[in-house]
């Protein structure tokens, strides 16, 4: 196929055509190391040779623009990377990132079951927010049971993390419909966030406990 016409695109890249027909661009490293010009005649595989290898660094770029503005999980990074490439362009990207040293999903859920926990969320809302960002299940699992057992001391006693996350929100979010003798509406709303029955009633049961003046019908 000849190369009838090469135009250079507002974002640097390198439009290849052939007729009226516009085939792709390719970045400049990769048109200037073909060193292509118009009139060459290149055949169908060699086109989608400098396609792929195009392809390929421009997603490169792509991930390490991710990366550079915040910390993603592989399966995350692989996830956005779908949306332009294709599944192979993407997860030669992907383990690109890995040998450079940038992925490292045990250390990205640690962090984020921190955080998360910090927010009080429950632990069905924290599996759940991981598995939307591609950690596999198992690593989830685990690292949030790591977590969970280093802050069991800074858990009310008679608490475990999720149940003593359910208090710190009935303290933060929930205390003025409880004094109002809303508690199921409460422990619906706590049922929502992903706590367990168990856990739900026993913040509820705590925080009426400490507050008995705040319920309705005292003086």
């Amino acid at each position: 196929m000849e190369i009838t016409r090469i135009s250079q695109t507002k974002k640097g890249r390198f439009a290849l055509f052939s007729g009226e027909e516009f085939l792709f661009s390719l970045d400049p490293e990769t048109f200037f190391t073909q060193r292509l010009a118009e009139g060459d005649d290149l055949a169908a595989d060699e086109l989608e040779q400098l396609r792929q290898k195009s392809d390929l660094r421009k997603a490169k770029d792509k991930a390490l623009a991710f990366l550079a503005a915040r910390e993603h999980a592989a399966g995350e990074l692989y996830q956005k990377l779908c949306r332009d490439f294709d599944e192979h362009t993407a997860a030669a990207a992907l383990a690109r990132m890995d040998e450079l040293g940038l992925l490292n999903d045990e250390a990205f859920a640690r962090r984020a079951a921190a955080w998360l926990l910090g927010k009080n969320k429950s632990r069905s809302e924290i599996l759940r927010w991981m598995d939307g960002r591609g950690i596999d299940r198992s690593l989830a699992g685990r690292v949030l049971e790591e977590v969970y057992a280093e802050r069991q001391a800074d858990a009310p006693e008679g608490f475990g993390p999720d149940g003593a996350a359910a208090l710190r929100l009935v303290e933060k979010q929930y205390a003025a419909k409880l004094a109002a003798g809303k508690k199921e509406n409460v422990l619906a709303a706590l049922a929502r966030r992903g706590f367990s029955a168990a856990d739900a009633r026993q913040a509820v049961a705590r925080w009426q406990q400490e507050h008995p003046a705040d319920e309705p019908g005292e003086l």
